[in-house]
């Protein structure tokens, strides 16, 4: 789908383009969301750039995605997306500056742009050229990867006192299962986070050196941006600190209630080992067994093995052992 962005007295007003109208010519920002190849060659006729393809927009080496080419700045970065599901992804989009025109290629519809979208139809002044519609999406991504580093923080602190608070009473063993499974995708969520900051670290290196006319007002946006960008990825290298803390916590703490169960096993082993020797021992079979025929001969063997079961027991209680 091709849209096309244009300026009036409020804002940008969106129009879907049909592939036999022709493009205005006050057009601010075309935007190509999962476009057609008729779609994507209307655009670079009418800018005289080449889109990349989607294939291309998957290169990682900075060459082929932060270039220069016939006066057009081709930038494609990585975002976090389908924050909403249990299985976020991170999708590739390119931004394409020619002049005071902005074309976007995306294959996907994250929030940051539909929020931007609705933004820019109220806030002319903020979204007149291409440039400026170029920054105010990034201020929109970066706003939503704080959202998401918070997102990870708030979750992390969650587990952290699932994992650290002590047992009360008698209560259920915890599962461990699912702390492992929510640390994971904190982690997972936190270093999505963390590929698209680089991602977007490197763009505005970019863009801030490359020879375009930017106004100071763009610039200083990118500034902004920059700053926040450096910020942010300190913080998400932080939480990625605590993922591996709270990991090896939880793990600790798995081999802990591991060596409980152990010790369990041990003491009942220790406990039933005299009175089994005690049975084994009139279990013999010799005629002569000192109290084998007195009358009180079998309680006297039952109760010195329950004596010797529960003494085991209670000397293991008294050094703390259980």
């Amino acid at each position: 789908m091709l849209s096309v962005f244009l300026p009036n007295t409020l804002g940008l007003s969106r129009r879907a383009q049909a592939p036999t109208e022709a493009m205005p010519a006050d057009a601010v920002w075309l935007d190509l969301l999962e476009p057609t190849i008729a779609e994507e060659k209307k655009v670079e006729e009418f800018l005289a750039i080449d889109v990349p393809t989607r294939e291309e927009m998957r290169e990682i080496e900075t060459s082929n995605r932060l270039y220069e080419e016939a006066g057009a700045l081709y930038m494609t970065v990585t975002l976090v997306t389908k924050l909403e599901s249990d299985a976020p992804e991170n999708n590739q989009v390119t931004f394409i500056l020619k002049g005071h025109r902005l074309a976007t290629n995306r294959y996907v519809d994250p929030l940051p742009f539909r929020a931007f979208i609705a933004y820019a139809e109220r806030h002319l002044t903020q979204c007149s050229t291409g440039p400026a519609v170029f920054a105010g999406l990034l201020e929109a991504i970066v706003n939503r990867i704080a959202d998401v580093l918070e997102r990870a923080g708030s979750d992390l602190d969650a587990i952290s006192a699932e994992v650290f608070s002590p047992p009360r009473g008698r209560s259920r063993p915890r599962d461990f299962r699912s702390v492992l499974q929510k640390v994971g995708h904190a982690g997972d969520l936190n270093s999505k986070a963390r590929e698209s900051l680089a991602s977007l670290s490197r763009m505005l290196v970019f863009v801030q050196q490359a020879p375009i006319d930017l106004t100071p007002d763009v610039r200083s946006r990118l500034k902004t941006i920059a700053r926040d960008v450096t910020q942010m990825a300190d913080h998400a290298t932080f939480l990625g600190a605590k993922v591996n803390f709270i990991l090896d916590a939880t793990l600790g703490m798995v081999n802990i209630d591991q060596n409980n169960i152990l010790k369990i096993f041990s003491v009942v082993t220790v406990v039933l080992l005299p009175p089994s020797v005690i049975g084994a021992m009139f279990g013999m079979n010799f005629d002569l067994i000192p109290t084998s025929h007195a009358a009180w001969g079998f309680w006297g063997a039952v109760g010195l093995m329950g004596i010797s079961a529960v003494v085991p027991f209670l000397i293991f209680k008294w050094r703390g052992w259980l």
